[in-house]
């Protein structure tokens, strides 16, 4: 008989370095999905780690294998160590992400490292990881996988809203969960905040001193990318390209770029948000950004609801527990409509230790 109750430990490392995203939960079905997180926690990267996961992008194909096993191994000490200080023994299976070293799917190639067998071997546990290369092999990106998440834990929500490097959505449309990336948020905001010596906006507050200047907020909004229709997606590169460039030339001061750039996300995100019954969850880094929330409520339709710091800070970790457990129920995990492969699909590889 299938299971209805699980306990997961699931495991996430995001590009943006910040550390590995830890969490015990349990997620339990009863018509609907529903979840309890028991325990939450980042582990900071070493100085060394983050300057080799950095760097993975100038890595051969050999020199990523046997990063791939260093990586798995580290991996797997950290997630023990964690397993050990909350005292778990009541644990389905480990899912983890691993983490993005190489993502060329136009190419079909897609690379994780972090998913050798060594990480079933040191847990002596089962663990579903390896989420993203089937979904390329059958002609998707391999991204996002949030989505499916969104649509089974968060279904109150008429849209489910990440502020991260990237602002990106997800939610219904004729019967079909579409997800894409909106515009960039803190990728910008931090490469301009960086240039008067802080780390990030903290808060919005220097955005909150700035003006907006009209002749870049049009050029910003008239660009190229707001015009495609989804699926569609961004990356450093684009912004290098595009959105860096149009800022400089306007030399204005860092609090007016801040301002500036803040109108242009709540525009372009108040294009995607329709509907005064409608309700918007927020999550991702940007939910901290106080100016930035107070100008989406003042001008976009949608309600907008801040998740706890929990969901906020972890929902990622939480989502790729679900995608392991319908991995394990061998249930559809990754949707086509999403990713634009051929066919909705159960993704993900399964390890058990060797005895």
């Amino acid at each position: 008989m299938i299971k209805t109750e699980y306990k997961v430990v699931a495991v996430m490392s995001g590009t943006s370095l910040d550390g590995i995203d830890l969490m015990y939960a349990s997620y339990n079905f009863h018509e609907d999905w529903s979840f309890k997180i028991y325990h939450a926690e980042t582990l900071k990267y070493s100085t060394e780690w983050k300057t080799i996961l950095s760097a993975l992008v100038d890595n051969s194909l050999e020199e990523l294998k046997e990063l791939d096993f260093a990586y798995s191994e580290y991996l797997a000490n950290a997630i023990k160590s964690f397993i050990t200080k909350h005292n778990l023994s009541e644990i389905d299976f480990i899912s983890s992400h691993g983490h993005t070293a190489l993502h060329q799917p136009d190419k079909g190639l897609t690379y994780q490292i972090g998913n050798q067998q060594i990480l079933a071997d040191i847990l002596n546990r089962k663990v579903i990881c390896d989420y993203r290369v089937q979904d390329v092999e059958y002609g998707g990106q391999g991204a996002p996988l949030v989505p499916i998440g969104d649509k089974m834990l968060f279904y109150d929500y008429d849209y489910c809203l990440n502020l991260g490097g990237f602002a990106n959505v997800s939610f219904e449309k004729s019967n079909r969960r579409i997800a894409f990336d909106i515009c960039p948020i803190n990728i910008v905001i931090n490469h301009y905040a960086s240039t008067i010596n802080l780390e990030y906006d903290d808060r919005g507050k220097t955005a909150s001193t700035g003006n907006v200047h009209q002749g870049l907020l049009h050029q910003l909004n008239q660009l190229e990318f707001y015009k495609q229709s989804a699926p569609k997606s961004l990356g450093l590169e684009w912004v290098k390209a595009h959105i860096f460039p149009t800022i400089d030339r306007f030399e204005l001061k860092t609090r007016d770029i801040l301002r500036t750039f803040t109108e242009h996300i709540v525009a372009q995100i108040a294009l995607i948000l329709k509907g005064k019954e409608s309700k918007t969850l927020i999550t991702g880094g940007g939910a901290y950004n106080d100016f930035l929330i107070e100008q989406l409520k003042l001008k976009t339709q949608s309600k907008i609801i801040i998740s706890d710091n929990q969901i906020i800070e972890f929902k990622e970790a939480l989502v790729f527990g679900l995608l392991g457990i319908l991995r394990d129920r061998i249930e559809i995990n990754c949707l086509k409509s999403v990713t634009g492969a051929t066919r909705d699909h159960s993704s993900g590889k399964i390890l058990y230790p060797n005895t």
